[in-house]
């Protein structure tokens, strides 16, 4: 069946993505979106788009805007419905085109439990696992307790002894429903030295099935995947073959059609690999496999749909260089890597090095707790596994980004590391190597910044002037003392004093010489005691974001007059990002013991665990199950306890 429109089911990058390809086939293309999307770049770049009024797993009104704005297909991306059979039958039951498996396929495979099942039968080697809790001591500690209907990293939770099971169930399942509308969870054999190795898998209407080699997808934080890769470092060709082998002999048993792909997880010290689930759908790494094999899996995607074949086979797939793929993340690597949203005030990608960019999100735009926090993909293909990795570490560093906290220093520093570089990749790496959180700047770099900054606010403020707009900035006709600007950077204020001179450049307090040889709105070609370079600045209100060798350096202008402000409440636990409350453990009057989990807030589909400080009494709490919550809202008030109390004390 051939389509010539094409509705996407989806949101963010991936409809981006989706677009991109089936335009270039001639498709036109259809949006969904929810109020909170109303701005989002997708929106715009689709031929139409159509509000859904209730959400992205409403598959009923899915539907109704296809047959409303006339769309022949439907692209469900992946997460929200792109695994759910039931919504597969419905699209193929209303006459339109299914772009993914058969419902039958995802039925098979998609459930993790019916999934591992079907590998036994296929001679597939698997892990010990359990269908519930209660087979927990068969399959030994540690172990993992994991979401059945879906994955990345939601309802996944590592169990060490028996003592911490009930809870880890409870909070897996909670995700798990939130995340994919279904809580049921499954226990499997947790192997801490291993590596996480998938199978891209392609198979068309005619029985004709390639696998596409492997991504390594082992660099994970909370189970959720950072940086994937393709071909892995530790795969040969005699591995390649025996892994594809047993995941196109899994993907014949059930008739499999489209893109797919197979994990397995690979122990580190034997190289043995056990079968873990299939994927029915397009992968978040996907780019990396077009990128070494040159194949656009979303045009395979749309052309199988269609009824087309493959028109190759396994002998026709090659291989050239090395992908890697890092995935740019809304969150605080120094506070825990918990959530961050915001308004993207800048967020610029530099020309070079040239890299692939899959993006959801461009200056402006405002990142919410609503959906995962993924902002953008970022994607370097080079002749070797090193290029690729600085390439893609420097691409990072010269992305203009601020407004948002994110990864993005510790995503560089991560590809910088003597381990990443020496194929150290398995998913203990960041443990083992723990590559900086945030990008370290020299007090050097802090001053050079902060006089750039400087410099060019003064040129800002010339630009905004109407009146006498032929002198120079900072001109004066008597000596006085210097134009002074402080700016606040994490916990330090940089002041930072200059006056202008006769040959147009500028004394600095504190000793040195700058010069501006030009200034534009977006940046500053500023000389500091000789160190000179051409920086994008970019104001957002109070905060200055200056590019700098490494990253962006936020700076904040500090007001020359402050007004008081309402004091914080003493003992108060605040929220450390919005979310809604999913759980209260305790009550007022309760004592509390160091570390006790007290409130567990959800923010982007993930739990977050809020824990007692230091032992204290409960005196208020401020919140209840349900309740949404911004960053900084007070939850609970902590009275701490004296030594004594504490010791007559007890945890509840």
């Amino acid at each position: 069946m051939t389509f010539s429109s094409l509705l996407i089911a989806n949101r963010g990058e991936i409809a981006r993505r989706v677009i991109r390809t089936a335009r270039s086939m001639g498709i036109r293309c259809v949006a969904v979106y929810v109020d909170a999307d109303a701005t989002a770049p997708y929106v715009a770049e689709a031929d139409e788009a159509v509000r859904l009024t209730t959400g992205y797993l409403d598959g009923a009104a899915i539907l109704e805007a296809a047959r409303a704005s006339g769309a022949q297909a439907v692209h469900p991306g992946y997460g929200f419905l792109s695994e759910n059979a039931g919504f597969a039958t419905q699209v193929v039951a209303a006459g339109l085109t299914w772009v993914g498996p058969p419902p039958a396929a995802i039925t098979a495979m998609g459930d993790k439990l019916a999934a591992k099942r079907a590998a036994v039968t296929a001679g597939v080697p698997t892990l010990p696992s359990a269908d519930d809790p209660t087979g927990a001591d068969a399959v030994g500690y540690p172990l993992l307790v994991k979401a059945a209907a879906g994955g990345g990293g939601k309802g996944m939770r590592v169990v060490a002894s028996p003592d911490e099971l009930d809870e880890a169930v409870a909070a897996a399942r909670r995700e798990a429903a939130s995340g994919f509308g279904d809580d049921t969870v499954f226990l499997e054999r947790y192997v801490a030295a291993s590596r996480h190795i998938e199978i891209q898998i392609l198979g068309d209407q005619h029985g004709n099935l390639v696998h596409l080699g492997e991504r390594e997808c082992s660099v994970q934080r909370r189970h959720q995947k950072l940086i994937e890769e393709s071909p892995s470092p530790v795969v040969d060709a005699a591995m390649r073959s025996a892994m594809g082998d047993a995941a196109l002999a899994l993907a014949r048993a059930i008739g499999y059609q489209s893109a797919g792909t197979v994990e397995f997880l690979v122990d580190d010290a034997t190289r043995e690999f056990y079968f873990l689930e299939v994927n029915t759908r397009l992968q978040v790494e996907h780019p990396v496999t077009e990128e070494v094999t040159g194949i656009d899996l979303v045009r395979e995607q749309l052309r199988v749909a269609a009824g087309e074949p493959l028109g190759y086979d396994q002998d026709d797939v090659t291989f050239s260089g090395h992908a890697i793929e890092v995935r740019l993340c809304a969150e605080d690597p120094v506070a825990g890597f918990l959530p961050a949203t915001g308004t993207l005030a800048a967020f610029e990608p530099a020309p070079a090095p040239e890299v692939r960019w899959e993006s959801g999100v461009e200056r402006g735009s405002v990142v919410t707790v609503a959906f995962d926090p993924m902002l953008a993909k970022v994607i370097a293909h080079a002749p070797t596994r090193t290029e690729a990795a600085g390439r893609l570490a420097l691409a990072l560093e010269r992305l203009h980004l601020g407004g948002v906290t994110t990864n993005r220093d510790f995503l560089a520093a991560s590809l910088r590391s003597e381990g990443f570089l020496s194929g150290d990749t398995t998913t203990a790496f960041i443990e083992k190597y723990r590559p900086a959180l945030a990008l370290a700047l020299t007090d050097g770099d802090r001053r050079w910044a902060a006089v750039a900054a400087a410099l060019w606010l003064q040129g800002a403020n010339r630009a905004d002037t109407p009146v006498l707009a032929g002198l120079p900035s900072g001109w004066r006709n008597a000596r006085l003392p210097d134009q002074r600007v402080t700016f606040r950077s994490g916990d330090d204020e940089i002041e930072v004093a200059y006056q202008l001179r006769r040959d147009g450049s500028f004394a600095l307090g504190g000793g040195g010489v700058a010069r501006v040889h030009r200034w534009t709105e977006l940046n500053v070609d500023v000389e500091v005691d000789g160190r000179r370079a051409v920086t994008r600045v970019t104001r957002a209100g109070d905060r200055c974001f200056v590019q700098v060798p490494g990253g962006t350096v936020e700076l904040a202008v500090v007001p020359r007059f402050t007004v008081p402000g309402a004091g914080e409440v003493e003992g108060g636990l605040v929220a450390p990002m919005p979310g809604t409350v999913v759980d209260v453990r305790t009550e007022v009057g309760a004592r509390v013991a160091a570390g006790q989990t007290l409130v567990v807030l959800e923010a982007m589909k993930m739990e977050h665990r809020i824990n007692a400080p230091a032992a204290g009494l409960v005196t208020e709490l401020l919140v209840k199950v349900g309740q949404q919550v911004e960053n900084g809202a007070a939850l609970l008030v902590l009275e701490s306890l004296g030594a004594e109390e504490e010791l007559e004390g007890s945890a509840p």
